[in-house]
């Protein structure tokens, strides 16, 4: 199998590969309005994002339901054949959860969230040394601000990071022609 490397030039690639395998699992093209991807200064952001019936994950719960895992487990497994790393973030909305005496709030959510899908996407593709960072964030970077409990602030994002040359590459690569100066006439 051959590797994609995973650069500025084609993670438009990667997204158009992604969305076709989406679009080919029923389940999961029904879904496509809930999954949405770009590509930004990181790398390719991978956003899953929830509806009022809580699309990916059941409602305060931590553990992807059905559609979240099976939409999970086929990015892991398509994502797991590119050399990029990976970051995973937990999104809340701004609705206060009221679990365990208010000790579990949407920090904790999130994280849990996050660490989650990490571990669900390593046991289905990921390398073990592919993720390199979790993240939480809560209700701090809402998708609309607008509307703090919209259910669509609630989402995972999984990021694609851009590939840094090796530095053995940076060393083979010529210095720039030295333009050459004329003097002022």
């Amino acid at each position: 199998k051959e590797t994609l490397i995973v650069t500025k030039e084609n993670m438009a690639k990667l997204k158009d590969d992604l969305q076709k395998t989406i679009h080919k699992i029923e389940e999961l093209n029904k879904l496509n309005n809930q999954i949405e991807m770009t590509i930004t200064s990181e790398g390719l952001r991978i956003e899953l994002f929830e509806t009022a019936e809580g699309t990916f994950f059941n409602s305060g719960s931590p553990e992807p339901n059905a559609s979240g895992k099976m939409a999970l487990i086929t990015l892991a497994t398509q994502l797991g054949g590119v050399p990029n790393k990976i970051s995973v973030e937990g999104h809340t909305d701004s609705r206060p959860l009221d679990r365990n005496g208010g000790e579990y709030s949407n920090w904790e959510l999130s994280v849990d969230r996050a660490n989650n899908v990490r571990r669900l996407m390593q046991d289905h593709g990921l390398r073990s040394d592919q993720v390199s960072e979790v993240r939480g964030y809560a209700d701090q970077k809402l998708r609309k601000p607008e509307a703090p409990l919209d259910p669509s602030n609630r989402r995972i994002s999984v990021i694609v990071q851009y590939l840094k040359a090796p530095p053995a590459e940076v060393a083979k690569t010529p210095p720039p022609a030295a333009t050459a100066m004329k003097p002022p006439s």
